[in-house]
């Protein structure tokens, strides 16, 4: 996705949407469509208690105001409770015609609503807008009404009886809502048919406002939708002239403009002169991160922090910009404060275990496992994706602190059953028995699972790791090039085939190729880095190999990066600063296999 779009989409609807008390219907079918979900239409919702309805039903047909003296006879009861019970049956047109019926009989208007209701149930869309004319004609004051036919109204061809309600509703709003009506009368239209129809709709409703700001606003999401982007523009610009100080206006400007440069000067002169501007302060944030300007947004995020330092959604990104930044030390802050926070919080998204699962992955960086299953205990099975990758990572944690068998046992306990859950369960045991030095093993159980489950990429990547421990390169090979043909843009599997040619010292040329691919695809990626800079040194060219293996060394400090570059300096006299990273790398991962045939290849020791 473009970076402007996916950093500024969501934030501009957000708050185009809260500025909304009312939503449009949505489309049920092809004939059909369903409204939002009113009350209960009192005069017909459920038949009559047998022997006492007569009276509960009289008090709810006047329970409303402005509601017609109906008589409740014998018949008008038999009547409503027959529509009733055969629209429970499924015979939902006699029902809608009989509740139809006694609307215009009685001209009580919860019986039209109640026919609107059996309609929309029954996916009528052109019977549907019957009933809701005949609603708002017997209550005609009544906005539920409107929002109903206007939702309705807005999918038919003839767009001219919308129109005069919808100026009607501006003209008769107070002021200070006319705006808000605006934004409404936008949300019914995206969804019409003729889009150019609703946009010329749009122009001549909201002539008579152009002095107002929400006026351009939706003129300009109206003109964006439709591509013209001159227009959208022009009318995003006189927002901005209008009320300089619009978050609204300055994040509807930012996503017409479509540069994404241009967009971020935007956001920082409006900060400079709006510092409270928080939703125009979370798009800048949102978009320095689809830069990769990590630094930089982290800044942005930590500004959004001291005006509300217990904000879960902003202490989370700040984890993740932490962590980012090689700063685990202020990522564990940030998340411990997350978790803490959500879990005293009495609203909206209570539970962690996003946050919980990285302060594991923290822990377990550091060396700290016991710390990192303690977390992942508290992962909730409210939760059943990060549930199960927490169970998964408690067996390949308890493996990793040597128990190996009781990994296993734990793993088999995990009653997986859809097939992409199993094969997750088969990957993790392979991972946990390769790391264990129990290649051979891993390499037999990943070659059953790949038979078991040939539809699953991420199984046959394994396994192709798994043959290339036991020196079986042609199956690592094969499988790996069918991994790319079934996903192409699996970066993995380019940079994991470039790797062992590089690290074999075969065919160098295309094993360059194939990681210069893989970084095209992930470009930044650490680990992909350290593949080039490792194909650059079997090639000859160390001086360009330990500049990539540094730039890739600040990005991720990793055992494994660090032996690379180690040698690379070795080689290029710079025999002190290897083995300083060496001991880096011992004292990240003492076991480090690379490490050892790096040190006994060259004959040295730390």
């Amino acid at each position: 996705m473009h970076p402007l779009k996916n950093a500024l989409a969501i934030v501009t609807l957000s708050a185009l949407l809260s500025a909304c008390a009312v939503a449009p219907p949505k489309q049920g079918g092809d004939d059909a469509t369903t409204a939002p979900s009113p009350a209960p239409a009192p005069a017909a919702q459920e038949p009559a208690a047998e022997g006492s309805g007569t009276a509960g039903l009289a008090a709810t047909l006047q329970h409303e105001e402005k509601l017609p003296a109906v008589e409740l006879t014998s018949d008008l009861l038999y009547k409503l409770t027959k529509a009733e019970l055969d629209f429970k049956r499924g015979q939902w047109q006699s029902a809608y015609v009989s509740m139809m019926v006694l609307a215009q009989q009685t001209r009580d208007p919860r019986l039209a609503r109640r026919s609107a209701e059996m309609a929309l149930a029954a996916k009528q869309g052109n019977e549907a807008l019957a009933a809701i004319r005949l609603w708002r004609e017997l209550a005609p004051d009544s906005d539920e009404a409107v929002q109903y036919f206007l939702g309705f109204s807005v999918l038919g061809d003839d767009l001219s009886e919308s129109e005069q309600v919808f100026a009607q509703r501006l003209n008769g709003a107070p002021r200070e809502a006319r705006g808000l009506v605006m934004f409404q009368m936008q949300q019914y239209l995206l969804r019409a048919r003729d889009k150019a129809a609703a946009f010329a709709l749009m122009e001549r409703v909201l002539a008579p406002y152009g002095g107002m700001m929400e006026s351009h606003l939706v003129l300009a999401q109206g003109a964006y939708a439709a591509e013209d982007k001159d227009r959208a523009m022009r009318e995003a610009k006189r927002a901005l002239e209008l009320k300089p100080d619009s978050e609204l206006a300055a994040l509807t400007m930012a996503q017409v403009m479509g540069d994404v440069d241009a967009a971020g000067q935007l956001f920082a002169g409006f900060l400079k002169q709006n510092p409270n501007a928080r939703e125009v302060r979370s798009a800048y944030a949102r978009l320095l991160v689809e830069q990769k300007r990590y630094d930089q947004a982290k800044g942005q995020f930590q500004l959004m922090l001291k005006g509300d330092p217990d904000n879960p959604a902003t202490l989370y990104a700040l984890g993740i910009m932490s962590m980012q930044s090689n700063d685990p030390q202020a990522a564990e802050t940030y998340l411990r404060r997350f978790v803490d926070v959500l879990a005293n919080s009495e609203e909206g998204e209570r539970d962690p275990s996003k946050g919980l699962m990285l302060l594991a992955q923290i822990a377990e960086e550091r060396g700290d496992l016991d710390g990192a299953l303690g977390w992942l205990d508290k992962v909730s099975a409210d939760e059943p994706r990060l549930y199960m990758t927490a169970r998964l990572k408690r067996a390949y944690l308890t493996a990793k602190k040597g128990d190996v068998e009781r990994a296993r046992t734990m793993l088999h306990e995990i009653a997986a059953v859809d097939p992409a859950e199993q094969a997750e369960v088969v990957q993790t045991e392979g991972q946990l028995l390769r790391d264990a030095g129990r290649g051979a093993e891993a390499y037999t159980l990943l070659a059953d699972a790949v038979k078991r489950f040939p539809d699953s990429p991420d199984l046959l990547y394994d396994f192709a790791l798994a043959a290339e421990k036991q020196g079986k390169t042609d199956e690592m090979e094969a499988a790996l090039r069918k991994v790319m043909e079934a996903v192409p843009e699996n970066h993995h599997a380019y940079n994991a085939l470039g790797y062992s040619l590089a690290d074999r010292g075969v065919r160098l040329d295309e094993a360059y190729a194939l990681i210069a691919k893989a970084l095209e695809m992930a470009p930044g990626d650490p680990f992909i880095m350290d593949s080039m800079g490792w194909v650059q040194f079997r090639m000859g060219r160390l001086k360009d190999a330990a500049d990539t293996l540094r730039r890739a060394y600040t990005i991720r400090n990793d055992a494994e990066i660090a032996v690379h570059l180690g040698e690379v300096l070795w080689q290029l006299g710079e025999r002190g600063e290897a083995q300083k990273l060496w001991r880096e790398a011992r004292a990240k991962d003492p076991k480090n296999d690379a490490l050892r045939d790096t040190l006994a290849r060259l004959n040295t020791s730390l």
